[in-house]
């Protein structure tokens, strides 16, 4: 059984971990950490756990019995905690923070930080020590262009407007996630500057390299437009750019591209959110009108888009098959 720790334990990321893991059937969970909530029962703050574990918070655990630690820290916290405690070597870290990722640390890679998307970077992942979780929005936009940039097709601006669950903003309630601003509501936030953006251009353009294109050279720009929604749960990325080839042939450049990614499908018919809350699948629509190609992309935010992935991390780094403990119906209804 792989021991996991997991390091503030609190919010809906910790949450969704905490029900993945105690019904994993290759993980025991050893502890979970919280400053504030220490000696209370995990159903206390996560009441869907409900006589499901008897486990309580710890503020001081013994971090040396676990195999992998995660941790679902706030931004800028996960680096000062590895730095501050000092873990050894043998522990696996899964980082679900922006702390690491591609973009946001130019010295993630030389600190031996893998990037965990798994339908990019799934060798890299099975020898990593250290992974950065991707976020939740890179992630939905991501796999809606990587086939593009891998085969060079990225060749005029991308535009991108994708809007997700009030869950995305966090567990502590804020004037855009109270319940009276955003039931019957709809906004824009952070529009051409939102902090995802760094991981989606840094893997694009990785990508786009793997493809041929030069040391030096650019892709065009791409525009994101992030929106909140008026539900709880799940991302849907609108994503369109130029690109002269026919529809099907676009078709096969992403089904070659997935073929071994046992999550992500591609639909033929119109795609909805709940087709995926609920589930760690990923869903991609695949239009084309006139000269120009549409790719619907849906996740859950709180699963693909962060505790399921991390889940798929840790199984690819212990010599897991990928879905393992992650067969997950959507709510359908």
């Amino acid at each position: 059984m792989i021991k996991v720790g997991i390091v503030g334990g609190g919010g809906y990321t910790a949450g969704e971990l905490i029900r993945l893991l105690i019904h994993h059937p290759k993980a025991k969970l050893v502890f979970v950490q919280s400053k504030s909530q220490a000696g209370q029962l995990l159903s206390s703050t996560h009441s869907d756990l409900l006589g499901d574990t008897d486990l309580k918070f710890t503020d001081a655990p013994n971090y040396t019995n676990a195999d992998v630690i995660f941790l679902c820290l706030a931004h800028g916290e996960a680096g000062k905690f590895l730095y501050e405690t000092g873990l050894p070597d043998s522990i696996k870290i899964i980082d679900l923070s922006t702390d690491y990722r591609w973009g946001s640390n130019i010295n993630a890679t030389e600190q031996g930080w893998v990037y965990g998307l798994t339908e990019m970077n799934r060798e890299a992942i099975k020898t990593a020590t250290k992974i950065a979780n991707p976020g939740c929005f890179a992630t939905c936009i991501q796999l809606a262009l990587l086939p593009l940039a891998q085969n060079n097709l990225i060749t005029e601006a991308v535009n991108v407007t994708a809007i997700t669950g009030s869950t995305g903003a966090g567990q502590k309630p804020t004037d855009t996630t109270h319940f009276s601003w955003r039931n019957n509501n709809l906004s824009v936030y952070e529009a051409f500057t939102h902090r995802h953006l760094k991981e989606i251009n840094f893997s694009l353009r990785r990508a786009a390299m793997l493809g041929g294109l030069k040391e030096g050279n650019n892709l065009p720009k791409l525009f994101f437009i992030p929106m909140r929604g008026n539900f709880t749960r799940g991302i849907m990325a609108s994503v369109y750019t130029e690109c002269a080839l026919p529809l099907e042939e676009i078709k096969k450049i992403y089904s070659d591209y997935y073929s071994d990614a046992p999550f992500l499908k591609i639909s033929d018919t119109n795609i909805h959110l709940k087709q995926v809350v609920g589930s760690n699948k990923a869903i991609l629509q695949i239009t084309k009108h006139e000269n120009t190609v549409h790719i619907i992309s849906i996740i859950d935010n709180l699963l693909k888009g962060a505790s399921g992935q991390a889940v798929e991390n840790m199984n690819l780094m212990f010599g897991l098959e990928q879905t393992f403990g992650l067969h997950l119906k959507a709510t359908g209804f």
